[in-house]
């Protein structure tokens, strides 16, 4: 397991956002701080999980005096460790038919959320996955 470093902020009239110094772009938020905590963990997984299917390097965790000691995190309300699995599963390459105008919209919403395409496919199918199973089984 690796352990990275998530940085919560909150602003007046928002959300707690959570941000990783280690990976710009990774970013989600939680209208409360526990949620946002939940969300940091789904967010760090898919966005690894993008960076591997793309053949990026990860990078090594910040150490937390590092994180604490920058000044750009100084308004920070909070901290947290996340820890991911290191193994790199299995994905499998897949063909699907979409409306060209939904293809658009998918990479620009997936583009502002610095994610790849499929990390941001594979996190919208775990989002209604997981909403269905907490309403009924599939």
């Amino acid at each position: 397991m690796a352990n990275y470093i998530a940085v919560v902020h909150k602003d007046p009239k928002s959300d707690f956002g959570v941000s990783f110094p280690d990976f710009p772009g990774c970013v989600t938020a939680g209208s409360t701080i526990d949620e946002a905590k939940d969300m940091a963990h789904d967010a760090l997984s898919l966005h690894l999980k993008g960076m591997l299917e793309d053949g990026e390097n990860i990078p090594a965790p910040s150490k937390l005096e590092d994180i604490i000691d920058d000044p750009d995190y100084s308004n920070a309300i909070a901290i947290l460790v996340v820890s991911v699995s290191e193994s790199k599963p299995r994905s499998v390459r897949v063909n699907i038919t979409v409306p060209e105008d939904m293809l658009r919209k998918i990479d620009n919403v997936a583009k502002k959320r610095g994610m790849s395409r499929s990390s941001f496919l594979v996190h919208a199918a775990q989002n209604a996955i997981s909403s269905g199973q907490n309403s009924h089984s599939l």
